[in-house]
């Protein structure tokens, strides 16, 4: 079996939680009677602080629920220019929600409160009024960068001030929290809505939930079936999500200790450029300047370790629960011997 490296998304759902979905009990959850999925609504709206929380089948459409129930069209958002929202979500913010997307130049994903401040329009017709700010926990393309509690603070802050709400993509929050010891809890409080995943790290093989007020995540479920989300047994997937919820958070550290290995077996390698030490979660970008990533990828592939090309001389690797600790040094030497023949 190849070592999969190329994402947290390729996860298997274990033994046990095949069997937890296997013997879930089940409803019409348009009808709101599931009662697998309602515990679950009710565990990661506990687990976040919330009201109340939506089980939604993906968390880009977390993410567009998120906007679409908190803008209205012709509004602007800010958002880092290397946000999934904007990056990953196929324009969605435009074509969903009718929203402008003003992109802050984030250092791997990470922007301050004076780059919001700098970012407001003033209240002139001529300009779209600014509605939502959006921040992403851990940063994908950051390389599962970790944004700094007294920064969140200082943003939602400022969005108070200015009558501003606060949206965070938080589709890998746990990693977030696992790494810092800060509680999901805690990160969540400085949010107005708030997007989690469970089919990355946690292991889930389908679902993310978004969280907020009563009244947001009422417009959201109504937005939900406008979008298609609106789901009948629902209660198979949704135990799968609520086992990962209670059983896969703290095995997180794991993955980022994997990571860590990782970075520092390839940083020693002929050819490629990597900083073990910016490696904060489960996620590593290894530039190789002499190659082209997409070449290599391709060699790699065939020798049995899958990455992903995100740049022209960029890979990026994440670890899972699919990755165990053996397979560090194996993929360290796979990338040795494809580096040396390149």
């Amino acid at each position: 079996m190849p070592i999969d490296l190329r994402s947290d998304t390729i996860t298997q759902p274990t033994p046990a939680m095949r069997e937890a979905m296997a013997s879930a009990e089940v409803g019409d959850d348009v009808f709101g009677d599931d009662p697998t999925v309602a515990r679950l609504e009710a565990r990661v709206a506990e687990i976040l602080g919330k009201e109340a929380a939506l089980f939604t089948p993906s968390g880009t459409m977390a993410n567009q629920l998120a906007l679409r129930a908190q803008t209205h069209a012709g509004d602007e958002i800010l958002i880092d220019a290397n946000a999934h929202i904007y990056y990953y979500e196929s324009g969605a913010p435009a074509a969903l929600a009718g929203v402008m997307c003003r992109c802050l130049p984030g250092v791997r994903g990470i922007f301050s409160a004076a780059d919001v401040e700098s970012a407001l329009r003033p209240s002139d017709q001529h300009f779209p009024p600014t509605k939502l700010v959006c921040l992403e926990n851990t940063h994908n393309r950051g390389g599962g960068s970790i944004w700094p509690i007294d920064r969140i603070r200082e943003i939602a802050e400022l969005c108070r001030r200015h009558d501003l709400r606060v949206h965070l993509d938080g589709a890998r929050l746990w990693n977030a929290s696992v790494a810092t010891g800060i509680s999901e809890r805690d990160y969540a409080a400085h949010f107005d809505s708030v997007s989690v995943c469970f089919s990355k790290g946690l292991g889930a093989p389908v679902g993310s939930a978004l969280c907020g007020t009563r009244e947001t995540i009422a417009r959201a479920r109504r937005f939900r079936k406008m979008y298609g989300g609106g789901m009948r047994q629902a209660g198979i997937i949704a135990a799968g999500a609520l086992y990962a919820l209670e059983h896969h958070r703290q095995r997180l550290s794991e993955d980022h200790a994997n990571a860590r290995a990782l970075a520092q077996g390839l940083s020693r390698l002929p050819g490629v450029e990597l900083d073990p030490d910016s490696v904060q979660t489960n996620m590593l970008f290894i530039r190789v300047p002499k190659f082209p990533a997409a070449t290599l990828v391709r060699s790699l592939d065939e020798a049995g370790v899958r990455v992903l090309a995100v740049g022209p001389d960029t890979i990026r690797a994440v670890t899972s629960l699919m990755v165990l600790p053996a397979d560090i040094p194996a993929a360290v030497k796979i990338f040795e011997s494809v580096l040396k023949r390149a």
